[in-house]
C-alpha cells in the first residue's frame, strides 16, 4: 500500500529573504520552492522540517494531508488582528490549538486519521482554497474557529468511552453569525475537517444572519481621514519597507470593528451543551431521512402513474403497437431490436391485465417463427424472457 503525503507552505504578508530561502532549500531537494511558496509530495519518506517552527518563523499558511486520513491546516496572523483571547474559547483537543509567537497568533486546525479507516487515494486539496480564511479572521469573522470546535464534537460523538455527563456539562463557545451561509473557504474547511453536516445545520439555528461585508468607500474614507497623521505615516513606511504585514486587512478589520460590521458572536446568547447539539443534529438527520423517504415514495408514485398512463394508451392502440414491433424488426438493426423487445414486454403486460395471455403467446410464437433466422433478435427475446409458454 503506497503512502502519500502533501506539504504546502505559503508566505503571504512578506516574501522570504535570500537567507531564509537557503534555509528552506536545505530541508528538501525535490520541493518546488520560491520566495512565497513551498510544495512537496512524498510517496515514501517524511518531511525533514518542523512545520510548527517554519510557521512561527517564516510562513503564514500551511497545508498537510496524507492518504491515510491525517489532515492539518495552520494559519498565522498578527495578534493585532486576532488576539489569542478571541480564539482560545474555540480551541479543542486534536481539533484546534493556538499559541502566540513574535507578535503573531498561530492556529493549528487538525483532523487525525481514524483507526481502521480506509485509505483515501482520490481526495486532494490546495492551500489556495483556505488562505482567504486569514482575511476573514482578521475582519472579525469567527466562523472558521467555531467550525473547528464542531469538528471536535463530530469526532467526540464517535468515541465509545465518553461519559454522558461530559456531553451535558460541555458548553459550546460563542456562536458567530452566518453559520447557515458559509463562505467558499469556510465550506472547504468544513469538508476538510469532516464536520457532520447535520450538526452544522443544528448549530446554525442559533446563529444570526451574517452582516454584509460590503464596504462603503465614503464611510471608510472618512474613517481613514480621522486617523492621526503619525499613524498614517507609520503605516505607509511599514508598507513601503515591507517590515509589517500588509496594512489593508488590518485597517479593514479595525474599520469593521468600529462600525460593528463583523460576524462576531453575541456573548449574551445562551450557550448550548454538547448533548443538546448532538440531539438536535439527530433530529435534523431524522427529518432529512423522512423527507428523502417521502420524496422517493412520491417519485415511485409518479413513475407508477406514468407507467399506468403509458399502458392504458398502449392498450387502446394495441394493434398499432404490434405493427410498430414489426416495423422495428424490419430495420434489422440492434437499437430498433431493443425498442421492439421493450414494446413486446409492454404488450405482454397489457394482455395479462386483459386476461388474454394466450393471444399474446400465439402472436409471439408467430413472430419468433417468422424471424427465427435473426440470431441477434432471438437472443434479445430470450434474454427478456419472451419465449413460448
Amino acid at each position: 500500500m503506497s503512502e502519500y503525503q502533501y506539504y504546502e507552505f505559503q508566505a503571504i504578508d512578506r516574501p522570504l529573504t535570500k537567507d531564509e530561502l537557503e534555509q528552506v532549500r536545505a530541508l528538501s531537494s525535490r520541493a518546488t520552492i520560491s520566495a512565497t511558496h513551498f510544495v512537496n509530495e512524498y510517496h515514501y519518506g517524511d518531511f525533514r522540517g518542523d512545520e510548527r517552527r517554519l510557521m512561527e518563523q517564516l510562513y503564514d499558511a500551511h497545508l498537510y494531508f496524507a492518504n491515510w486520513g491525517s489532515r492539518r491546516l495552520m494559519l498565522r496572523l498578527p495578534t493585532a488582528l486576532l488576539p489569542a483571547r478571541n480564539a482560545e474559547p474555540y480551541c479543542a483537543e486534536d481539533a484546534l490549538t493556538c499559541w502566540t509567537r513574535n507578535g503573531h497568533l498561530l492556529l493549528d486546525f487538525a483532523c487525525s486519521a481514524e483507526d481502521g479507516g480506509e485509505w483515501d487515494f482520490e481526495t486532494s486539496f490546495a492551500l489556495a482554497s483556505f488562505t482567504t480564511l486569514r482575511t476573514e479572521l482578521a475582519a472579525g469573522d469567527r466562523r472558521p474557529l467555531y467550525l473547528a470546535w464542531l469538528s471536535a464534537l463530530t469526532r467526540w460523538e464517535l468515541e465509545e468511552d465518553v461519559d454522558e455527563d461530559e456531553y451535558t456539562s460541555t458548553l459550546e463557545p460563542p456562536v458567530p453569525a452566518g453559520l447557515a451561509h458559509l463562505t467558499g473557504p469556510q465550506q472547504a474547511l468544513a469538508d476538510f475537517l469532516h464536520i457532520d453536516p447535520h450538526l452544522l445545520t443544528a448549530a446554525a439555528r442559533a446563529s444570526g444572519a451574517a452582516p454584509s461585508q460590503a464596504i462603503d468607500k465614503d464611510v471608510l474614507a472618512a474613517w481613514i481621514r480621522a486617523l492621526s497623521q503619525n499613524e498614517k505615516d507609520t503605516l505607509l513606511l511599514d508598507a513601503a519597507l515591507g517590515t509589517a504585514p500588509q496594512p489593508g486587512p488590518a485597517l479593514l478589520a479595525r474599520h469593521r470593528a468600529a462600525s460593528r460590521g463583523t460576524a462576531e458572536p453575541s456573548t449574551g446568547a445562551r450557550r448550548r451543551s454538547a448533548a443538546e447539539l448532538l440531539d438536535a443534529a439527530h433530529e435534523v438527520r431524522s427529518e432529512q431521512t423522512r423527507q428523502q423517504d417521502q420524496a422517493r415514495a412520491q417519485a415511485r408514485q409518479a413513475q407508477q402513474l406514468a407507467r399506468e398512463s403509458h399502458l392504458n394508451h398502449l392498450a387502446e392502440n394495441a394493434e398499432q403497437a404490434w405493427q410498430d414491433v414489426a416495423n422495428l424488426i424490419g430495420k434489422k438493426q440492434p437499437s430498433p431490436y431493443d425498442t421492439a423487445v421493450t414494446l413486446l414486454k409492454d404488450l405482454r403486460e397489457i394482455h395479462d391485465r386483459a386476461g388474454t395471455p394466450g393471444e399474446f403467446a400465439r402472436r409471439l410464437h408467430d413472430l419468433r417463427e417468422q424471424h427465427r433466422g435473426k440470431s441477434s433478435l432471438m437472443r434479445r427475446l430470450t434474454d427478456a424472457g419472451l419465449t413460448p409458454r
